[in-house]
Order: structure tokens, then C-alpha cells, then sequence
């Protein structure tokens, strides 16, 4: 299994880490850092075992005939992490929580 982060979410991973900093949601500047790199983990490491839905035309916008599957964090955070998958290779096109894309799902 491969796992490939589209530059999109690349970006969006390291201005996130800025932002989770900035709104005091950690304390420290490395809290952030570990929680995203922790995340990123996950989903490198437990993606292929997910529970996978189809993905909602609206997402369309960051790739066709994706997927997605839930990353719960805590008690208060869940990810839903969009991919398309070929081959065991995971090519990830979008990641957003329960502000940014839980009112577009299912």
C-alpha cells in the first residue's frame, strides 16, 4: 500500500498547523505540529482498513469517483479524508472536519 498526498493537501496540512497555533486550539507551537503530523500518521497507517463511502458529487470539485473515510482524532474532531484509490495506491485530494465538509455528507 502507497499513500500520496496531493499538493493541495500538502498545503493544506502545513498552513493548518499555522492556523490551530494562531487560534489557540495548542498552547505550543509543536502541540499543533505533533497533532497534525499524528494525523497524517494515521492516515498513512489505517487508511486501507477504513470504512469507505462514496464520496458526494459536491466533492467533485477535488476529484472524480472519490471516496472517503472518517478520522476521529478526539471527542470534538473528526477528519474525513477524500481519496481515490487504484492499484493499493491511495492518492488523498481533499481533507476537511466537521466545519468545513460534515454538511455535505451523508
Amino acid at each position: 500500500m502507497k499513500v500520496i498526498f496531493s499538493s493541495f493537501v500538502e498545503d493544506f496540512l502545513y498552513d493548518l498547523v499555522e492556523i490551530l497555533y494562531e487560534k489557540n486550539y495548542f498552547g505550543f507551537y509543536d502541540d499543533a505540529d505533533s497533532y497534525i503530523s499524528g494525523l497524517v500518521h494515521d492516515i498513512i497507517s489505517s487508511i486501507s482498513n477504513k470504512l469507505k463511502k462514496p464520496a458526494p458529487t459536491y466533492f467533485n470539485r477535488y476529484g472524480k469517483n472519490m471516496s472517503y473515510a472518517v478520522f476521529k482524532k478526539n471527542d470534538n474532531t473528526q477528519w474525513y479524508v477524500f481519496f481515490n484509490c487504484d492499484d493499493n495506491i491511495y492518492y488523498i485530494r481533499y481533507i476537511g472536519n466537521k466545519h468545513t465538509c460534515a454538511q455535505y455528507l451523508d
